[in-house]
């Protein structure tokens, strides 16, 4: 069953196409995971979070921006714990404190509890936290700004069994902050203390009796519109695409690891390419399978191009400069030196900001 596809945008505020907002997350992801310098990561933040603010929706998904932060911040405090009990593999000079070291067997040579904390190892966990936490705020970017359902409506056929659980999977984290915000917001009414360990565990059954009752309401909804309906295709044709998205995916994979390493561009960029063209003729075969109709498909006009456009090309500049001059982005902590702000860089940074003037003004209400 087909329906009329219209991709004329609608008049007046409307919603930006989620994958516009996920390929601008994640362009900011890559650029995050280009260095280890603590200004441009902020930067990135900054500018992550005032696109939030500037466009995110009422919707009880486009809340869990904060969540997010919170738990990047928990990111670098574990990340310190572990520097402070179990050390660094940074040599240091400048010992902040000593503490009692645990006497290991032999077996575990070059793994220490205790021990000298130097200022050097501190600040290699901060960075390298601090990288982790810039990375995790995307995400919450994301998820802040792109609307789950209408992301599942855009996966291709081919993969739209498996993005029915990616998406769900997805909701779990705006939808819990949104229980648990709701939840603390009755107790204060009603008199009670919202902080505390005794509130976290009051609050902690009601939050997961919701995520089930919504997880079983969602599957029942699903079965009712008919959701993993397949179409009959020969056996020939199905092999074909899996051994062709298979294949595509694992090569996309192994070029992604190799653009992450300094020396890996030459024979990553050829493989991403075959990667990419494979894993799409997968994707375009396998759509044959899928039997569903669409409702007013999410338009991708102008505004899109320029979101999406803006990640890329941060992600592109960063990796670009970060590959010319690879000591401007990693600060060093072995000799202690202050961190600078690469301006070409931070200048880069700063198209990521696009999306807050570029995108369409949400409709205040969620859809």
């Amino acid at each position: 069953m087909t329906s009329a596809r219209s991709t004329r945008p609608a008049a007046g505020p409307r919603h930006l196409h989620p994958g516009a907002w996920w390929l601008w997350a994640l362009g900011l992801a890559t650029a995050a995971s280009r260095t280890t310098d603590p200004l441009l990561l902020l930067l990135v933040i900054a500018v992550a979070g005032y696109v939030v603010a500037a466009r995110r929706s009422d919707a009880p998904w486009s809340r869990s921006y904060g969540a997010f932060l919170k738990l990047g911040l928990l990111v670098i405090g574990i990340r310190l714990l572990f520097a402070v009990l179990l050390g660094s593999p940074i040599p240091g000079s400048h010992v902040l404190f000593t503490l009692p070291q645990v006497p290991l067997p032999d077996w575990a040579q070059g793994v220490r509890i205790g021990g000298r904390v130097t200022v050097e190892g501190l600040l290699f966990a901060l960075y390298d936290g601090l990288k982790l936490a810039t990375l995790l705020i995307c995400v919450g970017a994301a998820n802040s700004l792109a609307n789950p359902a209408r992301l599942l409506r855009t996966l291709p056929g081919a993969l739209y069994e498996a993005g029915v659980a990616v998406v769900v999977a997805m909701t779990f984290a705006p939808n819990l902050v949104a229980d648990v915000q709701r939840l603390r917001a009755a107790r204060r009414l009603r008199g009670r203390s919202d902080r505390g360990v005794q509130s976290v565990l009051s609050v902690g059954l009601p939050v997961l009796e919701g995520a089930l009752e919504r997880s079983v309401a969602l599957a029942a909804a699903m079965d009712t519109r008919g959701f993993g309906r397949s179409a009959d295709v020969p056996r020939r044709i199905a092999r074909t695409t899996a051994a062709l998205t298979l294949a595509g995916l694992l090569g996309v994979c192994v070029a992604a690891y190799g653009l992450l390493t300094a020396d890996g561009t030459a024979w990553a960029l050829p493989l991403l390419g075959l990667g990419l063209t494979a894993a799409c003729g997968g994707l375009a075969l396998g759509s044959r399978r899928a039997v569903r109709s669409s409702y007013r498909p999410d338009p991708w006009a102008w505004r899109e191009w320029l979101v999406a456009g803006s990640g890329i090309a941060v992600a592109a500049l960063v990796g670009w400069l970060a590959a010319r001059d690879p000591a401007a982005f990693a600060p060093s902590v072995v000799p202690l030196t202050a961190p600078t702000l690469p301006l070409a860089a931070a200048l880069a940074v700063l198209i990521g900001l696009v999306p807050a003037f570029a995108a369409p003004t949400p409709p205040r209400s969620a859809p």
